[in-house]
């Protein structure tokens, strides 16, 4: 009986509900027990969808509302400068404000690739610039 438990399936991901429905649980039937009325079903719309709203979307990257705020956030820069054929390690990549470069979240990713070019200490360290 109910709405709970199916909004509570819909925060886990459930896109589809099954309910049984009746105008009035009053007049009997097979299923009126546990049927839901009119007001019941709309609850069950209006909460369902709250907390569908409520898991939100996933977007990666910056969004439009963090644009002024990119200063603080951090990204991987050469600490040292680097030869062709060289080595990333945690000797020459540090983890610093601001975010102009590759995401901290790619830094085991980066560790023990090389350098397709040579470049200067202090600079971001972009995508694409390892083999």
């Amino acid at each position: 009986m109910g709405t709970g438990v199916s909004v509570a399936a819909v925060a886990l991901g459930a896109r589809v509900i099954e309910k049984h429905f009746t105008l009035r649980r009053a007049d009997g039937g097979v299923d009126s027990a546990f049927s839901l009325e009119p007001e019941e079903l709309k609850a069950l719309v209006v909460e369902s969808e709250r907390a569908f709203l409520a898991l939100g979307k996933v977007f990666y990257g910056i969004q439009k509302a963090e644009e002024k705020s990119v200063l603080y956030k951090r990204s991987i820069y050469l600490s040292k400068d680097i030869k062709k054929g060289e080595t990333f390690s945690t000797d020459n990549l540090r983890i610093i404000r601001p975010a102009l470069g590759l995401a901290p979240k790619y830094w085991e990713d980066v560790l023990g690739k090389i350098a397709k070019e040579d470049l200067k200490a202090g600079t971001p360290l972009m995508m694409g610039t390892w083999e």
